[in-house]
């Protein structure tokens, strides 16, 4: 199957539609969460009160960068040209709904995006686990075949296979994840331009 016949599209956030700005190593290290150790993950095992005040300390940090983020390369055009086309979006990101949406208003893609077709992770189990966009294909009455899961980095890719989903690795130059790519695009523009081949 071609790139230009899948019309369900889901999108990892940051990274992905916009430049990366998270230093995750800083976040760690702000949270005394062990270098090694998944964020998510380890904020889950904390006892209640002392795990909820560490994920208000990541809402806040992430609300700051949301408000500051920057389209990746070539991302508006090629959300605007699957908009156009009629196809259906999907956000699923590790971030929150909430801050997802301040994301994509602060880089003029909210009209792109119905707000129930962006998943965080209050929405769904944290990628890589499939749950998320399992969800949107049953709310979509599409098969996981169907769509195309596109991101950064080896959990969107590890989500998208373990879903049966068609992945997209966007902007890395190399890919070092062969094996669970369908398709590797440098950037958002090379992206748009297989679109269109």
């Amino acid at each position: 199957m071609s790139l230009s016949h899948i019309d369900h599209w889901v999108f990892d956030m940051d990274g992905t539609l916009t430049v990366a700005v998270h230093d995750f190593a800083a976040i760690r290290e702000a949270l005394g969460i062990p270098p090694e150790d998944d964020i998510l993950t380890h904020l889950a095992t904390l006892p209640a009160e002392e795990g909820a005040a560490k994920h208000a300390w990541l809402l806040e940090h992430e609300r700051d960068l949301a408000l500051g983020s920057k389209p990746a390369r070539g991302a508006v055009e090629l959300v605007r040209e699957l908009a156009e086309r009629g196809y259906r979006l999907g956000i699923l990101t590790r971030n929150t709904r909430e801050l997802a949406y301040i994301t994509l208003q602060a880089i003029g893609l909210a009209d792109c995006f119905a707000i129930e077709d962006v998943l965080g992770r209050d929405d769904a189990t944290p990628k890589p686990d499939p749950d998320g966009l399992l969800k949107l294909a049953q709310a979509w009455k599409v098969e996981p075949r169907d769509m195309v899961m596109v991101g950064d980095y080896r959990y969107d890719l590890d989500c998208g296979r373990a879903a049966g989903a068609r992945t997209v690795l966007v902007n890395l130059p190399d890919n070092p994840w062969p094996e669970l790519v369908d398709w590797h695009a440098a950037d958002c523009v090379a992206l748009r331009q297989m679109l269109l081949a």
